[in-house]
């Protein structure tokens, strides 16, 4: 039996994510309500409906009188974007051990395969969509309310920062593809096992995995103190 086609609407929100994830919407442009509505064929009350979803989601912002905005990505949003990135990470993969069901357990490894797939083929949008879909994936599997927002926003900017530094060309990038790519096996064995402790402790480990990449790419040469990291106890350069 054939799936029902996709309404409108759906195609809307879903190729909306897609172009905010992969920055075809760059951050902080205007969306044209008028053009997206000739462009998908919906009028504007489920077009507004979509932008609303949208800002709940954490891709856009809407202002009154000014429209719908890319959500942008300013320093602040950076630096508490590393500051909370770890944290999240290890929460959501912990309660994914604890609570994963075969079902999703099988949704997670159809997802690695084509993570995989996209690693082989170069496509950067392609393998920065399907690392975001393996890591929403794990929080469906955490069923925590409070912490799946948080978790969608975070992998909002974090793919989206990964599409501008990512270069599949780059001999010291196709290696930390490959390393994700086994961590991802290793997620998924970890969570099958229900080793929430260890699981935990890998999601940090994948954070790091990129984080010093994004560091050096997002921190201007000024900044003294890593984004993300407070200045050591004992480092008093520039007190009073």
């Amino acid at each position: 039996m054939n799936a029902e086609p996709r309404s409108k609407k759906t195609q809307c929100i879903e190729d909306l994510r897609r172009k905010v994830l992969t920055q075809i919407l760059e951050p902080g442009a205007y969306l044209d309500e008028t053009e997206l509505a000739e462009t998908y064929g919906i009028s504007r009350p489920p077009l507004r409906e979509v932008l609303r979803q949208l800002q709940g989601e954490g891709y856009v912002v809407l202002h009154e009188n000014r429209g719908a905005q890319v959500a942008p990505m300013s320093h602040k949003t950076l630096r508490n974007f590393f500051v909370a990135a770890p944290m999240i990470y290890a929460a959501v993969t912990r309660l994914a051990a604890e609570h994963a069901t075969p079902a999703q357990i099988a949704w997670l490894k159809d997802t690695q395969v084509s993570f995989r797939k996209a690693i082989a083929s170069g496509n950067a949008s392609d393998r920065a969509l399907w690392n975001q879909r393996f890591h929403s994936v794990i929080g469906e599997m955490a069923d925590n309310e409070f912490l799946m927002p948080s978790l969608r926003r975070l992998l909002i900017d974090h793919t989206r920062i990964g599409m501008t530094f990512y270069n599949p060309r780059k001999e010291a990038m196709a290696c930390v593809s490959a390393t994700a790519a086994d961590q991802h096996d290793t997620f998924i064995a970890l969570i099958e096992a229900g080793d929430a402790d260890a699981a935990a402790d890998l999601a940090v480990a994948h954070w790091e995995l990129s984080r010093a990449q994004i560091e050096s790419f997002v921190t201007p040469p000024s900044i003294q103190s890593p984004l993300g990291r407070a200045p050591e106890a004992g480092d008093q350069r520039g007190a009073a």
